[in-house]
């Protein structure tokens, strides 16, 4: 038998319980037949003051997030979703993909998407881009593992601006006035494409609507993710009013 409302695709999503923004994203792209079955993984409020702090969280995503996806994995979804950023990045690529082989291991063999494989597996749509400019809601440390993590797949970082978010839920709370800003900022003529990662920066409408006026391409970690997770599903549906990765690829 067959899920009656996601006949054709179960999605489970795990992120932080301060996340706020990949739940409401990543609905709003779903398509008729797909549906998303969230489960989260319980990390307290901390503030973010220092470094510290930063590592702090870090060490919270990880004592639950194992967890977290055997618990989601109890609806049978055909696939995990990793609705978190940061530690996919970690340890650089060899860290990422040694966390995509344990979430496979606990997903029982069912397909997983993390936010750092479909970072690198879109950029490739738009051409041979190697020089990007990056938004982040972290402090340095989580900074440098995404500057590692690009590098050592090929990419040359020329600009990236960490907001430095005062606890995870206020990662959200950061304005489309704001992130525009922040777009700017990084749109260096030499900046061939955009990306934000953190999930719980909310950057996907204005990701498609910034990559329209500038003309190059602005990827938001939350779009690339769904992304991935259709298209290495089978799903082709073109999903509107997220940018071109969605509509074009």
């Amino acid at each position: 038998m067959t899920d009656s409302l996601g006949f054709r695709l179960k999605l489970g999503i795990i992120a932080p319980s301060t996340n706020t923004a990949v739940q409401p994203e990543m609905d709003a792209m779903r398509p008729y037949g797909v549906t998303n079955h969230h489960g989260r993984l319980h990390i307290p409020n901390d503030t973010i003051r220092n470094d510290a702090d930063f590592n702090r969280v870090m060490d919270n995503i990880r004592a639950t997030m194992d967890e977290a996806a055997r618990v989601v994995m109890t609806c049978q979804p055909d696939r995990l979703v990793l609705g978190m950023s940061s530690e996919t990045f970690w340890d650089g690529l060899e860290g990422s993909k040694k966390l995509l082989e344990r979430m496979h291991q606990i997903s029982g063999g069912v397909p997983v998407t993390m936010g750092a494989e479909a970072v690198r597996a879109a950029l490739p749509k738009y051409g041979n881009i190697r020089r990007i400019g990056v938004i982040t809601p972290y402090m340095p440390p989580g900074d440098e593992q995404v500057r590692r993590f690009f590098a050592e797949c090929g990419f040359e970082i020329v600009a990236l601006k960490g907001l430095r978010g005062p606890s995870p839920v206020q990662y959200a709370h950061v304005s489309e006035k704001q992130l525009r800003d922040a777009i700017n900022e990084m749109n260096d003529p030499s900046v061939e494409a955009i990306i934000q990662v953190g999930t719980n920066l909310a950057m996907a409408r204005l990701a498609g609507i910034a990559e329209f006026w500038l003309d190059k391409p602005v990827i938001a970690i939350n779009t690339a993710i769904y992304w991935h997770a259709l298209r290495q599903s089978g799903i082709e549906d073109r999903v509107p009013g997220f940018g071109s990765l969605l509509i074009d690829y």
